[in-house]
């Protein structure tokens, strides 16, 4: 079952009165298929028109979406051979940022990312994608075990930003954003970052520093929160839609700004209603971005990531 969203409730209504009409057919002799059809096709209408006309704040509420695929999922539907590597060689594991090696399409990859879960089970577990100094270290392990084996880097980037708890601030926090951020940046093999969902804060830049960043159609990526950003500005949080609107959070805006450089399409309804195909469909585009970067050296890779970024802002 899907979780529909506040604005999507017109479509609630519709597939309701889809299944009740189904139910109907298979409890007695009517003949209603024409009826479903046409209904099929107004819901499908109304869906293609809604999320061809979303809001900044409602393009956050669905990459927020419950439902939405996260990091494990995107692992078991588009790589093989994926074999986790935990810890930080430092103070200890975080569940929160995972990654390993594996396999897209054959080849090798050096794959990192956030994991929000699904459950409460697993989003207590996983800290809800909001990574600890540890996470972040690990990941610049895990770069730099890339670097040494000349193995390009993938990330998949989904947090509302990086854990701002006490232990965290105690263990460094910033150091280890700042670290990551830096070996990013350092890396000479080929990286390739995705905002698959939200792109938090330096929780986020931390992972996606790199030559290329792409996001997924109704993704988002700011510096705060809407939320956040509201509560500072109008005291109040229920300003958030302004604040979305006005911090140009979307894959459309950022393209424009050139601080992201490819939108993937999603599938109509979002990602969560179809996560197979989003995910065969991110699989060709990374296999593509990691075919045009592989002609690179390292010293070009280096050079064209540094560029990349200077020019934001100009």
């Amino acid at each position: 079952m899907v979780s529909y969203l506040e604005f999507e409730k017109p479509v609630a209504t519709l597939d309701a009165r889809i299944a009740e009409l189904r139910a109907t057919a298979e409890g007695g002799d009517l003949d209603i298929a024409g009826e479903i059809a046409r209904l099929e096709r107004k819901s499908a209408d109304l869906l293609d028109s809604i999320y061809k006309a979303l809001t900044p704040w409602q393009k956050t509420q669905v990459a927020r979406h419950p439902q939405r695929p996260h990091f494990l999922d995107y692992v078991s539907a588009m790589f093989s051979d994926f074999m986790p590597l935990g810890g930080d060689r430092c103070f200890g594991e975080d569940e929160a940022i995972l990654g390993g090696f594996a396999r897209l399409n054959g080849r090798r990859v050096m794959l990192i990312g956030h994991e929000k879960g699904h459950d409460t089970a697993t989003r207590i577990r996983h800290n809800f994608g909001m990574g600890k100094p540890e996470g972040y270290r690990k990941a610049i392990r895990l770069m730099e075990l890339a670097g040494r084996f000349g193995l390009p880097v993938v990330t998949l980037v989904d947090t509302s930003g990086a854990f701002p708890g006490v232990e965290a601030e105690e263990r460094g926090q910033a150091e280890a954003i700042a670290r990551s951020t830096e070996a990013c940046l350092a890396l000479p093999t080929p990286m390739v970052a995705v905002v698959v969902g939200e792109g938090g804060s330096g929780g986020a830049v931390a992972l996606a520093s790199a030559e290329r960043v792409l996001m997924l159609e109704h993704a988002v990526y700011s510096v705060i929160s809407p939320e956040g950003c509201a509560s500072i500005l109008w005291r109040s949080p229920e300003k958030a839609a302004d604040a979305a609107e006005a911090m140009k959070v979307t894959a459309q805006d950022l393209l424009g700004l050139k601080v992201i450089d490819r939108i993937v399409p999603e599938p109509v309804g979002g990602a969560h209603r179809d996560p197979a195909a989003m995910a065969g469909a991110l699989a060709k585009v990374l296999g593509d971005e990691l075919d045009a970067l592989a002609k690179l050296t390292p010293a070009e890779i280096q050079k064209k990531r540094a560029e990349r970024f200077l020019k934001i802002g100009e």
